[in-house]
C-alpha cells in the first residue's frame, strides 16, 4: 500500500493533482477541498489510499491520516465506493460525519450529491459503530500545503459544479458565503476555500 505521497505539485486539475516522486508523476484523485491547498510547484505531502480494480489502479489523496481512514472506513458500507466515499468527504469533514451519524443526521447525508433518503438511512444503520466518535476540530489543512492565492471565486464555483450542483446553484452558493471570504480577506489573509466549500454546501443543503 502507498500510505503517502509527497513531493512538488506538478500539476493540478478539478479532480487530481499530480505530485512528483523520486522523478515520477504520481497522479492523486483529491476532494476539491484538498486541492484548494495545493500549489504548482510547491511540495505537498498527502495521504493516500490505492484502490485497486481489475482494469485500473487508482490512488486517492488526502488531507492527513484522518481523512483516508474515513474514507476507507465509509467504503465498508454496502454501495460505497471510493467515489461516492470521496464525494461524503468533499461535501462533510470526517468528524462532521462522525457527528452525523452519531446522532443519525439523515439531512446531513443527503446533502451529498448521489445519496437519497433511503441511502442515507441505510448508511446511518451500517456505519453507527464504524465511524467512532468525533476527535475534535481539525486544524486546517494539515500536511497539503500552501493555500491558493488565485481567484477564490473561481476556484469554489468549479469545486462545487464538478460535485454535480448546477452553475446557478454554484452561483447563489459563492454569493452567500462571500461576505466570509471577504471578512478573510480584510483581515489581511486568504480566503480559506475548503472552509468556504463547506459553507457554500451547507447553504445548498438549507435551501432544499
Amino acid at each position: 500500500m502507498i500510505a503517502f505521497v509527497s513531493g512538488p505539485v506538478a500539476a493540478l486539475a478539478p479532480t487530481t493533482a499530480v505530485i512528483e516522486v523520486g522523478g515520477i508523476g504520481m497522479a492523486v484523485q483529491c476532494t476539491p477541498g484538498t486541492l484548494a491547498g495545493l500549489r504548482i510547484g510547491l511540495d505537498a505531502r498527502l495521504a493516500t489510499s490505492l484502490v485497486v480494480r481489475e482494469d485500473s489502479l487508482t490512488l486517492y489523496g488526502f488531507a492527513d491520516d484522518d481523512e483516508r481512514q474515513v474514507f476507507e472506513l465509509l467504503q465498508t458500507a454496502s454501495g460505497v465506493g471510493p467515489r461516492l466515499a470521496q464525494a461524503m468527504l468533499a461535501t462533510h469533514s470526517p468528524d462532521a460525519l462522525r457527528t452525523a451519524v452519531a446522532t443519525g443526521d439523515e439531512k446531513a447525508l443527503t446533502a451529498v450529491s448521489g445519496i437519497g433518503k433511503k441511502g442515507a438511512q441505510k448508511l446511518l444503520l451500517e456505519l453507527k459503530d464504524r465511524l467512532g466518535d468525533p476527535v475534535g476540530a481539525r486544524i486546517g489543512q494539515q500536511g497539503v500545503g500552501t493555500p491558493v492565492s488565485s481567484s477564490w471565486r473561481d476556484q469554489l464555483q468549479a469545486a462545487l459544479i464538478g460535485l454535480g450542483y448546477a452553475t446557478r446553484e454554484a452561483d447563489e452558493a459563492v454569493t452567500a458565503v462571500t461576505p466570509q471570504a471577504e471578512a478573510a480577506i480584510a483581515g489581511g489573509g486568504q480566503a480559506p476555500v475548503p472552509q468556504l466549500l463547506r459553507a457554500a454546501l451547507q447553504t445548498l443543503n438549507r435551501a432544499r
